[in-house]
């Protein structure tokens, strides 16, 4: 079909990254045509993107309706040709009652870890706390956010960074 000469063909079909990715994006939509629709977003989980730094995948798992947990998964491309994998998970308390308006509105805070690895450089890991603001919605399964996360890494050395970004999610019931 293509000619053994084509090296971005090469590069392309062989490039590990893309295949991994290629993988990740087939389960989420195996995942989201398995799924039933929720109108509550305070329960279930969310899967939707986050753009920013890092720019990629987000997801939030209520474990009750104060608290959950908060995931994400992207590239940093403040330095593309560097670009690392970064992983995130945080604790998450979700107050309700900061904001009195007739939209539903959360403050949310919590601390969380974060994990740096691909790249040339050596694999990161730090504690972060994140702070923000979510709107729920009213009758459709989103939320849309705003974050910001002050980062203290701690292997293989100490450093402060901050992440931040906007970011939609689209709730399913458990």
């Amino acid at each position: 079909m293509y000619s053994k000469s084509s090296s971005f063909v090469k590069i392309f079909l062989n490039n590990e990254r893309i295949t991994r990715m290629g993988k990740l994006v087939h389960h989420i939509i195996i995942l989201l045509l398995l799924c039933t629709i929720s109108q509550a977003q305070d329960k279930g989980y969310g899967i939707g993107i986050i753009l920013g730094e890092p720019s990629g995948l987000s997801g939030k798992y209520w474990l009750n309706s104060t608290n959950a947990l908060d995931f994400g998964l992207g590239f940093s491309f403040t330095n593309f040709n560097n670009s690392r994998i970064q992983l995130n998970c945080d604790y998450l308390w979700n107050n309700y009652n900061l904001l009195k308006t007739s939209e539903k509105f959360v403050i949310y805070y919590g601390p969380g870890i974060k994990i740096l690895t691909g790249g040339s450089n050596d694999a990161k890991l730090g504690v972060r706390g994140v702070a923000g603001v979510g709107w729920f919605i009213k009758d459709a399964p989103l939320d849309v956010y705003f974050e910001i996360a002050p980062v203290v890494y701690l292997i293989p050395g100490t450093i402060l960074k901050i992440d931040g970004g906007i970011g939609a999610r689209y709730y399913f019931s458990d």
